[in-house]
């Protein structure tokens, strides 16, 4: 086969110059849709997109074809299919009421007359199929020795219980668990409250202690709060009522070291002790008859011998 060189050239040719003239033409477009806009000829909303409506088709004929393939001649008791109008409302009529719409009346908005028109067609069919049913042979009440099987096996039934007694076991084991923690947080903080309520009564009895060896008070009931009651708590008051004043110790340290008021200045002479000479003796104030100050038949006193004496007495012997 021979392929001619000139046809191919020229064939290259023309595409070359057809896309150079696409290329022209797309740059012209461009260009003219910019002097266009700049023009103001454009405008927004020029080209909008406008979605058409829908036709809906009625087609009766087609409908029907389909129908007639679908529809198949059975008898009634293979079908048990029933249309039927509404049954009359009885008691509307008894009670003189306005009887209630057919099927062209109802208002499908009012969900009242809705239901009840449901409802009164459920039962003309019911009415129109029970003698039928019993026509044809087919029972309508359940026999009092009717057996359902079950849906599900016992093995299957039996490992469906395993599980749910499995699952009671793990909650009951978790509620365990759950009140344990509880009651340990509980008696940790009963815990916590006995050995902080000790160490109030260590504290209180100590800061007693201390009052009791400064002599701020002469009470000893600190010393008593840890006992049991028993006989010696229904003596416990009288013990109280018979001692209103204080002990013999108190009454002596409060004679020799005073309780507590002005202490400082109590050996000052006043007016009436400097004027009470009833304790004065002259004697004493004089020494004379005193204690020791006459010793011996002749009543001389024994004087203590200076100190060369001592000396000259000691290097004697």
């Amino acid at each position: 086969m021979l392929i001619d060189s000139r046809s191919m050239e020229s064939a290259e040719e023309e595409s070359l110059l057809g896309e150079e003239s696409e290329e022209e033409y797309s740059e012209l477009s461009d260009n003219e849709l910019q002097e266009a806009f700049a023009k103001g000829l454009l405008k927004p909303g020029m080209n909008v997109l406008v979605d058409e409506p829908k036709k809906s088709v009625n087609n009766v004929e087609g409908l029907k074809q389909c129908l007639a393939e679908l529809r198949k001649d059975l008898p009634w008791v293979e079908r048990l299919d029933l249309t039927n109008p509404p049954a009359e409302d009885v008691l509307s009529k008894a009670e003189g009421k306005v009887p209630n719409p057919t099927n062209g009346d109802v208002n499908a908005e009012n969900d009242f007359q809705r239901e009840m028109f449901f409802y009164r067609q459920a039962q003309a069919t019911v009415l129109d199929a029970l003698p039928l049913l019993n026509k044809h042979g087919i029972s309508t009440k359940r026999p009092d020795d009717y057996f359902a099987e079950m849906a599900k096996s016992d093995q299957h039934m039996q490992k469906i219980r395993k599980k749910l007694i499995s699952k009671q076991m793990i909650m009951e084991k978790s509620e365990k668990a759950k009140k344990l923690r509880e009651q340990r947080k509980f008696g940790k903080k009963v815990q916590i409250e006995v050995i902080q309520k000790r160490q109030k009564e260590k504290k209180a009895m100590m800061s007693a202690v201390k009052k009791y060896q400064k002599g701020m008070t002469d009470k000893l009931d600190f010393l008593e709060g840890d006992q049991k009651p028993g006989k010696d708590s229904a003596q416990g008051p009288k013990k109280v009522a018979n001692k209103k004043g204080p002990n013999a110790k108190r009454k002596y340290k409060d004679q020799k070291f005073g309780f507590g008021g002005k202490k400082s200045g109590k050996k000052w002479n006043t007016k009436e002790s400097f004027n009470d000479v009833s304790g004065f003796r002259a004697k004493v104030a004089h020494a004379k008859g005193g204690k020791g100050g006459n010793k011996g038949k002749g009543g001389k006193q024994n004087k203590r011998p200076g100190k060369s004496t001592r000396r000259k007495i000691k290097s004697r012997s």
